[in-house]
């Protein structure tokens, strides 16, 4: 009898955004499909200064080419926490990329059989680390003010087990792009101390705001909230550095995950990112020209969706991130996408992010690795898609 995988593992979803990747990515495919960071924007020459310089720097045991502590490097946590504000150090663990956070915390907080409660439309990524731990997922309704706190107390004071987690991303969520209004926050972090609920506060996007204030983060209202940040979006994704900032209660059981998985997010990275990170004078310019650029894009696939399909496609126009979330009336988008990467352009499907089979009319179109120039071509070649006769939605 040949050998099999586990029945948990034989259940779980596979990304459809990853898998759609494999075959959209091509050199002649004008993507807005992939949420990656702009490539162009990456600080190469600060961060072969930061290579340079902590590899020529002694540590002692803490070397960046040593084993390191589960919980990360001292100086990158002190960072972090300084960041997120009214945690201490203590409280920081650096994870290889704020999705192992997810995993972490999800294996943390549910056993088999629990509920966790995710924005809706939702992250993939966050979807499937709570799938993987065995909880039961459902879904909350969110608008362009993110997650509906009515919506959500609804919910808990109704009959069914009380939730353990809820996830949110409040700032350019993915994928809609949408930021969670002040009083929702304030709101949803009020629900969560008095229900006894975990709030996974993922913030990735937050320093790719281009227009208007930041707002403070929900665990600034709460005392049950987690929250997630990443190097990805301001550095660079293949340093694989993040971290979360939990309650002193959960921070031991997530070390202990860690240990697990992984041993300690790589050393080299943590202080890679940390030499730069720290440096304020550059990432405050650095900051500024991530800005530039993201307002730049976004302008530019906005205005083509003006020019090129007028009222027939409605979206709202994000204040950062990296998408527009658009809805195109009577067009099934996942039919659609077959013809426009035969076309040459490609999307996500809205459907790929909702659990419970809508979205049927809606994309994710992403602008951050387009050049502005080419904006206009691939909402031309979507165009031609749509007319080629793509199936309506039902």
């Amino acid at each position: 009898m040949p050998p099999s995988a586990s029945q948990r593992v034989l259940s779980l979803r596979s990304s459809a955004i990853r898998d759609l990747l494999k075959v959209v990515e091509q050199p002649d495919v004008l993507s807005l499909a992939g949420g990656l960071p702009a490539p162009d924007a990456f600080p190469v020459a600060r961060m072969r200064e930061a290579a340079d310089r902590v590899l020529g720097a002694s540590h002692g045991l803490s070397s960046p080419l040593q084993y390191g502590p589960t919980e990360g490097v001292t100086p990158l946590r002190a960072w972090a926490a300084a960041q997120v504000g009214g945690v201490t150090t203590e409280q920081v663990v650096i994870t290889t990329g704020s999705q192992q956070a997810l995993d972490l915390l999800a294996h943390a907080l549910c056993d088999p059989g629990d509920v966790a409660l995710v924005e809706h439309p939702a992250y993939l990524g966050a979807i499937q680390a709570l799938e993987a731990a065995g909880a039961v997922i459902e879904p909350v309704a969110a608008d362009g003010d993110g997650i509906r706190v009515d919506a959500l107390e609804a919910r808990l004071r109704g009959p069914g087990p009380t939730p353990k987690v809820i996830y949110v991303a409040p700032n350019f969520q993915n994928p809609t792009g949408a930021t969670l209004a002040l009083d929702r926050r304030r709101a949803l972090a009020e629900l969560a101390d008095r229900h006894g609920v975990v709030v996974i506060e993922d913030d990735p996007y937050r320093e790719l705001r281009f227009r208007g204030e930041h707002l403070p983060a929900v665990r600034t209202f709460g005392e049950n909230v987690v929250t997630l940040g990443s190097s990805s979006k301001v550095l660079a994704p293949g340093l694989r550095v993040g971290w979360l900032a939990a309650p002193a209660w959960l921070v031991g059981h997530v070390v202990k995950l860690k240990q697990a998985r992984d041993l300690h997010t790589p050393s080299l990275s943590q202080w890679m990112a940390h030499d730069v990170l720290s440096d304020d004078a550059f990432l405050a310019g650095h900051r500024r020209t991530l800005a530039a650029v993201y307002a730049e894009r976004c302008q530019g696939l906005v205005g083509a969706l003006r020019d090129g399909l007028g009222e027939r496609v409605r979206f709202a126009e994000p204040d950062g991130g990296m998408f527009v979330w658009a809805e195109l009336p009577g067009v099934d988008t996942t039919a659609l996408l077959a013809v426009a990467a035969a076309n040459g352009v490609a999307f996500v499907p809205g459907a790929a992010f909702h659990l419970d089979g809508g979205g049927r009319e809606t994309v994710r179109l992403s602008f951050a690795t387009l050049r502005p120039e080419q904006f206009a071509e691939a909402v031309r070649r979507l165009d031609v898609s749509i007319g080629a006769g793509a199936p309506a939605a039902s």
